[in-house]
């Protein structure tokens, strides 16, 4: 049985509606893609920035906000997946919820290691301060774990492999979402890249191997919660608030080294430890042929 929850699967693209074998395929796809996209979007995210000014002040309640927008994420592409491509969403079956679990051991323990590597190399100091909440913390990354691995990953590197390929899928997704974080504080060009090639190849990795969104979504909001909470360091250029310890940067250390005010994700031992596994899940997933078949519709077919 274990075996059975764990075992990977390729991809569901989806091949009914809207995604049918057919002229324009790649242009329907593209389409499905943008369209897809702002409804998911528009479901969750307004919501929280409209109640939020009008609830008290409290972590507890910015947590729970934080979950309700993560659900209505999940029940909205779901939905709406159901809908546009009569498909139910093999990606988030929740039979396959365990690897949710080893993708939070994973997102741990690689943002453990990147600063270890960071702490060794004098790049950075950690002042350890003991318990705090981590409504906060927690929240914000559960939000950003399923929020973006579904509009990034799912939809915009899904729909994208169905026109065009994963080659194509990967960079252009890859691309879209470092760039997405230049607009953060603190940002740099070194910053955007890092994201691209940590996070932009690593999570569709994870994606592209297991055939399901779990994995991406533990090792994202893991990667997040330890770098912002466990270890208090800048998220994107951003504070998680009450932290077990609070991480900053060595005086005069390059930014390129040590992620300057942005974080530790822009540092160097980031991109490579991130990239690094990126890569060799990527090599996985090669070698489990997931990227010469793809299942559509319950079957399998050559990728274009």
């Amino acid at each position: 049985m274990t075996n059975q929850i764990l075992a990977t699967v390729p991809i569901t693209l989806g091949d009914r509606r809207i995604l049918a074998p057919g002229k324009l395929l790649w242009l329907r796809a593209c389409a499905w893609m943008v369209v897809l996209f702002f409804l998911v979007l528009f479901a969750f995210a307004p919501a929280g920035r409209a109640l939020g000014p009008l609830l008290p002040k409290d972590p507890r309640i910015s947590f729970m906000l934080n979950v309700g927008a993560a659900l209505i994420a999940l029940g909205a592409y779901l939905l709406f997946v159901r809908l546009g491509e009569d498909r139910l969403a093999d990606e988030l079956k929740p039979a396959a919820l365990p690897q949710l679990l080893v993708g939070l051991a994973i997102g741990a323990a690689m943002f453990a290691c990147v600063m270890g590597i960071l702490v060794a190399a004098k790049l950075y100091r950690i002042e350890w301060h003991g318990l705090a909440p981590a409504w906060k913390a927690a929240g914000i990354s559960i939000q950003a774990g399923v929020g973006e691995e579904i509009l990034v990953r799912a939809i915009m590197l899904r729909l994208l492999w169905r026109a065009f390929g994963p080659v194509a899928a990967f960079a252009v997704s890859a691309l879209f979402f470092g760039g997405a974080h230049l607009t953060n504080p603190g940002a740099t060009l070194f910053a955007g890249i890092c994201i691209a090639l940590e996070a932009g190849v690593m999570l569709g990795a994870f994606y592209a191997l297991t055939g399901r969104l779990w994995m991406s979504i533990g090792v994202h909001a893991a990667w997040n919660f330890t770098q912002g909470y466990v270890f208090g360091a800048a998220v994107s250029g951003t504070s998680f608030g009450t932290a077990l310890s609070r991480s900053t940067v060595t005086s005069g250390a390059p930014a390129w080294a040590g992620g300057g005010a942005f974080g530790p994700e822009a540092s160097f031992p980031a991109l490579v430890v991130c990239f690094t596994v990126g890569l060799v899940v990527l090599w996985y997933a090669y070698k489990a042929g997931r990227f010469t078949t793809t299942q559509v519709g319950g079957a399998s077919v050559v990728n274009p």
